[in-house]
């Protein structure tokens, strides 16, 4: 599996069920064996390897943010402000 065949399954969740959390998605990518699509990061968690982030970033320039604190993507709402981070 390669970066945009996981970015779609990413697409494909998010407008599924509405938010798309990232352990579902690190998850998917440990069943699936695509290792090359994972990191660890300093606390020694998988996160996302920018490559992946990127090509999903592509499929939703505008419409999905990131947030945060509870690590998932939702679609946008009038009252988040203008980038990709949300606050809840």
């Amino acid at each position: 599996m390669d970066a945009v065949v996981a970015s779609l399954w990413m697409k494909a969740q998010l407008d599924k069920d509405g938010c798309l959390y990232q352990d579902d998605v690190v998850d998917y990518l440990v069943r699936g064996k695509a290792d090359s699509l994972l990191k660890e990061n300093n606390d020694g968690n998988l996160v996302l390897e920018r490559k992946l982030l990127n090509e999903f970033k592509k499929l939703t320039p505008n419409d999905v943010v990131w947030v945060k604190p509870d690590r998932y993507w939702r679609f946008r709402v009038e009252e988040d402000e203008p980038g990709r981070d949300a606050r809840g």
